[in-house]
């Protein structure tokens, strides 16, 4: 299992939501590039980065920034938040980032969808992310009537190979992740599933390993001390990588 950390840009600014509540969030930091740089001296090769605003309002708002944070730091970085159309897709590809999140697209825009998988295969992640068990959309503000694990089906049978799994209850709550619909998700879908939300220490580190999730996301934890990147690292050295 791979470890990522993660960096969500609200305004220009590292913060962390709480339950993914525009309203409740919490600057982590000043400059989101020293966090960046930062995680990789710690050893991650990964970084999980979302634009908030371009969530919100479809665009990239975030963009030179996250091309930044991909140039300086060289980690395998996965983007999330506001890409909607092949141009974005192909702006952040080109500027270096591993994988691009489809989460509101992918939802709403079925033959957008096809052709970004068409064309750029397994660096086109879907992010479910979900609330009483529905999929949400346009920056958590927006809930559906379907159902994660149908969604996540439908996403296998159409070959994405990677999920971000979301449930968004849990995000920014030191919680813990849901394991029950992390575990029911595995059951349905063999696609690689990156557990994300809830994480607080190195137990759930563990939990989510003995699940063998494919990766593990980690944001408040690591900005509010309860959980060490570097032992959450050499825990789940040894599984899954890109």
């Amino acid at each position: 299992m791979i470890v990522i950390p993660a960096i969500d840009l609200l305004d220009g600014k590292p913060v962390r939501l709480y339950q993914g509540d525009y309203n409740k969030d919490e600057q982590v930091g000043g400059d989101a590039l020293e966090i960046a740089r930062q995680f990789k001296a710690d050893g991650a090769q990964y970084l999980h980065v979302v634009d908030l605003n371009g969530a919100k309002k479809g665009e990239r708002i975030h963009y030179d920034l996250i091309a930044e944070i991909i140039r300086s730091t060289g980690m395998k970085v996965e983007v999330g938040g506001g890409i909607r159309t092949m141009k974005d897709i192909k702006a952040y590809l080109d500027r270096g980032a591993q994988r691009v999140i489809l989460g509101t697209a992918a939802l709403n825009d079925r033959d957008f969808l096809v052709e970004a998988l068409d064309t750029y295969k397994d660096h086109i992640a879907v992010g479910i992310d979900c609330k009483d068990g529905m999929v949400c959309a346009s920056g958590w503000l927006e809930q559906s009537t379907v159902d994660y694990i149908d969604f996540a089906i439908d996403m296998e049978q159409l070959g994405v190979k990677t999920i971000i799994f979301t449930d968004i209850s849990k995000d920014g709550t030191l919680a813990g992740p849901n394991l029950d619909m992390l575990e029911k998700l595995k059951k349905h879908v063999s696609m690689n599933i990156i557990a994300s939300g809830g994480v607080k220490d190195i137990e759930d580190i563990e939990d989510l390993a003995q699940l063998e999730v494919y990766g593990a996301i980690a944001g408040k934890s690591l900005y509010a001390g309860t959980l060490d990147l570097k032992e959450a690292i050499e825990v789940a050295k040894g599984e899954t990588a890109c």
